[in-house]
């Protein structure tokens, strides 16, 4: 098959399961998702209402996921292996302890910054304090509207930015845009990890 048609065809399913493809990539890495959502939104490769709602979705069966690890898995497998990771039985009954008096907040918090790169430790821990699904559900939907909305907020900015300037520029901009957005990631997930280290 000539590879100008098998292009054609490829980028045709892309479009026509655009959505479904965002839901799906959402799950494994919501935020760069809806940053880079956000900029296709402007560039006109998206129409606001669905892409919102396939982003929702996908991060709320992430959450769901993670939920049910740690309500199932987590506790079997940490009282056999958690001193390898550094759990240890008293450990395991603080975090149950913690996040029965202040779930609320914890999984608020965390919806909300990212998890301060412990998204899913805290999803995990919420499940493994057998924290009310329902709740746990409520809480989530509220606080994915806020990050959602927020991280769209800035792939919408930087692709206005990149329809304003000039046709030659506009490579060497995503390239810029995509180094900073990574090695910003980047710097924070060994911030956070160095900072728990310390703890």
């Amino acid at each position: 098959m000539d590879p100008v048609v098998l292009l054609n065809h490829i980028l045709g399913f892309a479009s026509y399961f655009r959505y479904p493809l965002v839901a799906v990539g959402t799950i494994f890495e919501g935020p760069i998702i809806m940053i880079a959502a956000g900029f296709l939104y402007r560039t006109g490769f998206f129409e606001l209402v669905p892409l919102f709602i396939a982003i929702v979705i996908g991060d709320l069966i992430g959450d769901v996921i993670w939920y049910v690890a740690g309500r199932y898995f987590a506790h079997p497998i940490l009282s056999k292996k958690g001193k390898f990771v550094g759990i240890t039985p008293e450990r395991f009954e603080k975090i149950n302890d913690l996040f029965s008096r202040y779930h609320e907040r914890i999984l608020i918090f965390s919806k909300l910054t990212l998890g301060l790169g412990f998204a899913v430790g805290v999803l995990v821990a919420a499940g493994m304090a057998k924290v009310s699904f329902k709740r746990y559900m409520i809480i989530n939907i509220i606080g994915e509207f806020f990050l959602v909305s927020a991280l769209m907020s800035i792939g919408y900015f930087f692709g206005q930015v990149y329809l304003n300037i000039s046709s030659n520029l506009k490579i060497g901009f995503l390239i810029t845009v995509a180094v900073v957005i990574l090695t910003a990631f980047y710097l924070f997930s060994r911030y956070i990890n160095k900072k728990s280290k310390e703890l």
